[in-house]
């Protein structure tokens, strides 16, 4: 079905669906990068896009021959540089509401022990950080520190952050009723809105949100303060009073 015509082009409503989706990739690329080192990327790929586009328009056989060449390899690049973007968006794409329809948690328990722990660790003035698991697979950053399989416990959570313990040092890892592992080990955030305020335990929470679903906790051991990042936004300074309830929200989701 045409919608309109000019001359021999035609625009129907195939082409409408058509420049909707590709606005829509743009616009979600665009969104992803939005604050991170990848934007002065971003801006170089669009440079050499537009004077491979002038070589082509102009007919510059030398420039023509070399971004045909470079081509060939340009996809690879730029899965190389993105990976952790990419990671991000087909994470984020796993987790749709559609494709998760049929799935269940029970996250009662967790939720309550992990708050008692939370409180009792900010009392204490001890750091923390807590990754809970949702839909993400976190098998590569449990690998990384010290598997448990232990049944969760507020006790257990307090005991493997009390300072010069073997297993104080890093995140521990839980994943519906089990704490999976401790000491592990996550990637930092790459956000330069997170660089300079804030320590290891908070940008390394908020990394690994980037990169997955899971609820992150962190407890600072100078304030006392909780802290919660959840896709790639960290939100700092929860009240204890109502950090409970927080943190169910933010595992409902």
């Amino acid at each position: 079905m045409n919608l309109f015509q000019l001359d021999y082009i035609k625009f129907g409503v195939k082409d409408v669906v058509d420049v909707l989706i590709v606005s829509f990739v743009i616009f979600q690329v665009l969104k992803l990068v939005k604050g991170t080192r990848s934007v002065q990327i971003v801006t170089g790929l669009l440079l050499v896009a537009g004077v491979a586009f002038i070589a082509y328009w102009f007919q510059l056989e030398g420039l023509t021959w070399l971004f045909s060449n470079l081509a060939t390899f340009g996809l690879i690049v730029i899965v190389i540089v993105f990976q952790p973007e990419l990671r991000g968006v087909l994470a984020q794409f796993g987790q749709n509401r559609l494709l998760r329809k049929f799935v269940t948690i029970e996250q009662r328990k967790s939720l309550e022990e992990v708050n008692r722990a939370v409180q009792r660790l900010s009392e204490l003035r001890y750091g923390g950080l807590i990754v809970i698991e949702k839909r993400t697979g976190l098998k590569n950053y449990t690998e990384t520190g010290k598997e448990l399989k232990a049944e969760l416990s507020s006790e257990m959570l307090i005991t493997l952050f009390t300072p010069y313990t073997p297993l104080h040092d890093g995140a521990v890892i839980i994943s519906g009723d089990y704490i999976l592992a401790a000491a592990c080990s996550l990637p930092l955030t790459t956000n330069p809105r997170y660089r300079k305020l804030y320590g290891m335990r908070h940008k390394a929470a908020v990394g690994v949100s980037e990169l997955s679903d899971a609820v992150v906790i962190v407890v600072s051991e100078e304030t006392s303060k909780i802290s919660i990042a959840y896709n790639g936004v960290l939100y700092t300074d929860i009240n204890k009073t109502e950090f409970r309830d927080t943190l169910g929200e933010y595992l409902k989701k």
